[in-house]
């Protein structure tokens, strides 16, 4: 499942992630699971049509992402693999970054983030001039609707309805199964 939430420039989209690495980090061998969150430029793009046609939106560039996962062989809510990428490198994120109080208290770390867009922006080496100065304080009033959106996909994957494994599982050596 797909959720976004978009204001002039920056977007932030929530997924389900069911995760095989092919070349895991040490320790992390088995399968993960969990909601994945970013931080995304936005792109109002050129009408195909009428004025009353549909806007096309692009769904463009990696800013920041939190990844609240766990190890499926783990305790749902156990946040065992919780980890967020500052930077990207084009499309390819950077090392998985663990922080101790992201696993603590995932929901509110990641909303503290959130609420702080010129940050993120400036540790992910974002140029602010690519996002509309309005941007930061939308996202800030957002963050609460945002994090119960989260809250809620959380608890899909926690119930086994979401960020499941596909049929045959055992024997993929790879997987990634959500939009993000």
């Amino acid at each position: 499942m797909l959720q976004l939430f978009g204001f002039e420039t920056v977007g932030v989209a929530i997924s389900d992630l069911y995760f095989v690495d092919p070349d895991p980090n040490p320790g992390q061998e088995t399968p993960e699971r969990g909601v994945r969150l970013e931080v995304r430029l936005l792109e109002r793009q050129p009408l195909h049509g009428s004025i009353y046609s549909a806007q096309p939106i692009g769904v463009g560039r990696p800013v920041w992402r939190a990844d609240l996962l766990e190890s499926v062989e783990s305790a749902p809510g156990s946040y065992d693999r919780t980890h967020h990428h500052p930077a990207f490198d084009g499309w390819e994120p950077g090392r998985r970054n663990f922080v101790p109080e992201l696993s603590a208290d995932p929901l509110g770390w990641v909303a503290a983030r959130l609420g702080d867009l010129p940050a993120l922006l400036d540790e992910a080496r974002i140029d602010r001039g690519l996002v509309d100065p309005s941007d930061a304080a939308k996202l800030r009033q957002s963050v609460p609707e945002i994090m119960d959106a989260t809250r809620r996909l959380l608890g899909r994957v926690h119930a086994g309805e979401l960020g499941v494994a596909p049929a045959g599982a055992a024997s993929l050596k790879d997987a990634r199964l959500g939009w993000l």
